[in-house]
């Protein structure tokens, strides 16, 4: 399916958090959303997906417009896989990923064998099939990242938006839950921190800074040193062609302004941020 975004604006209490945004996915086709913490990358994703009404603008999914698509029938064929989610409700994982079966069955239709298949595939895809019978309170936080993913495929997507989908995950499913959603037969949206993360597994990357897009192109043509100098303010070096690989330079000065440090909470170990030098 192909998504085309339109002059996107978005905001509360007169404050602009997407500004004027346009961008378009071909069928098939993985796009990134990265930039600072706090650039819009999350709220650009939820406009994207319907979640949140555009005060201006409007997203068109293989060319109707997603605002005049009834909520169930959207659903049926998008799905959105958010950053975390919690629940005190003592709940199997087996039962988490059955959720994401909602949007095919009615109220009073039974579970059918295409269901059950539907959740096992999606189980096995993500490695947590040893774990449907688990209870959702004793995952850990990648193990529940994992089984969002599983819920996210049980619903039979064939538009996929993920925020933040590595989060929490060691480096070994960071790699294999961006590849799954690589081999998937869907177009993928993808907000990420991970620079390097998006430059292997993105076809095409947009950039945000302050709500506005910056760059919009191949991983190659967009993470340049000198976008990286501009939009997150530090200095590296950037290596390879079609999947560049950027290598940070910390404790580097960055002209006469903060020097940059290691990003501790950064999964990878590869992220960096300005702070007082």
């Amino acid at each position: 399916m192909s998504i085309i975004a339109r002059n996107l604006t978005w905001g509360v209490r007169g404050r602009t958090i997407v500004s004027d945004v346009s961008l378009s996915v071909a069928p098939g086709e993985t796009l990134g959303l990265i930039g600072p913490n706090g650039s819009g990358k999350s709220s650009l994703l939820r406009l994207l997906a319907g979640l949140r009404q555009p005060q201006s603008g409007g997203v068109e999914i293989n060319g109707r417009d997603i605002a005049r698509v009834p909520r169930r029938a959207l659903a049926r064929e998008m799905a959105f896989v958010r950053q975390d989610s919690a629940t005190d409700t003592n709940v199997t994982v087996r039962d988490v990923v059955r959720l994401g079966r909602t949007p095919h069955r009615s109220a009073l239709s039974g579970w059918t064998a295409a269901d059950e298949q539907a959740v096992t595939m999606a189980l096995e895809r993500v490695d947590m099939i040893s774990h449907r019978g688990q209870s959702w309170q004793t995952l850990s936080g990648g193990e529940r990242q994992r089984v969002h993913i599983a819920r996210a495929l049980a619903q039979s997507p064939q538009v996929m938006f993920l925020d933040e989908p590595t989060n929490h995950l060691d480096i070994h499913h960071q790699i294999e839950i961006l590849r799954l959603v690589r081999r998937l037969d869907l177009t993928s949206i993808i907000a990420l921190h991970d620079l390097n993360l998006a430059a292997m597994f993105c076809d095409r990357i947009l950039v945000l800074r302050e709500g506005a897009t910056v760059a919009f192109g191949t991983p190659r043509t967009v993470l340049t040193e000198s976008l990286l100098r501009e939009v997150f303010r530090v200095e590296a070096k950037v290596n390879g062609a079609e999947r560049p690989h950027i290598v940070f330079c910390p404790g580097q000065e960055f002209g006469s302004g903060p020097t940059v440090r290691q990003w501790d909470d950064e999964p990878s170990g590869q992220g960096f941020r300005a702070l007082p030098g």
